[in-house]
């Protein structure tokens, strides 16, 4: 089975996340910059969860695209040892596209995503029963800390982006409504406040 790389640009994103990643076979890889002092205890604790399958590189130095120099290079690195591997840059940076162009030329299984929840081997089938697709939802809020949605609308853009197909509103409507009736949300005026197990 073919191994799923995760690299992280810190500098550029800092997933509060990580966490969902645990139960999925990923090597995780966080790119840290010379002036990033500080990693937050979330990523720090999901770090730690995740043992083996995960590791910080620290960049010695500094200057513009130090960082994703060195992500560029692990790519490379790892590509040619692990050619069938699927390489997942988590960056909001777009001047990693054209690299990744040009490796999906060579038929490098690579793309760049935002954040690690859209990372389609995350994503739930859209016909995932109700309570599996709660669950899933919560594991994923959960694992967000303090940057969960504070909006019902964002709460169902959320929600979208974790579905591996768009939902209507009438679906994304029954979803937030039965987390309410679980009391693991409570909605005032479109706003959330969460009651969510851990």
């Amino acid at each position: 089975m073919p191994t799923n790389y995760v690299l992280i640009d810190f500098e550029n994103v800092q997933p509060r996340n990580l966490g969902i990643l645990a139960d999925h076979p990923f090597q995780v890889l966080v790119f840290i910059g010379a002036n990033q002092t500080r990693v937050p205890r979330n990523v720090a604790v999901a770090m730690q969860s995740l043992g083996k399958k995960a590791q910080y590189v620290e960049i010695d130095g500094s200057g513009p695209n130090a960082l994703d120099f060195h992500i560029a290079y692990y790519i490379g690195e790892l590509a040619a040892t692990d050619p069938a591997g699927s390489y997942f840059v988590i960056s909001r940076d777009k001047g990693f596209d054209p690299l990744i162009r040009h490796l999906r030329g060579k038929k490098i299984r690579v793309r760049r995503y935002r954040d690690v929840a859209e990372i389609p081997n995350l994503r739930i089938p859209k016909k995932t029963k109700k309570d599996d697709m709660i669950d899933a939802i919560v594991k994923n809020l959960v694992g967000r800390g303090q940057s969960r949605p504070r909006k019902v609308k964002t709460l169902q853009n959320t929600i979208n982006n974790l579905v591996s197909e768009s939902l209507s509103e009438t679906e994304l409507n029954a979803l937030v409504d039965e987390m309410q009736r679980r009391k693991l949300i409570a909605v005032n005026k479109g706003n959330i406040r969460y009651t969510l197990p851990g």
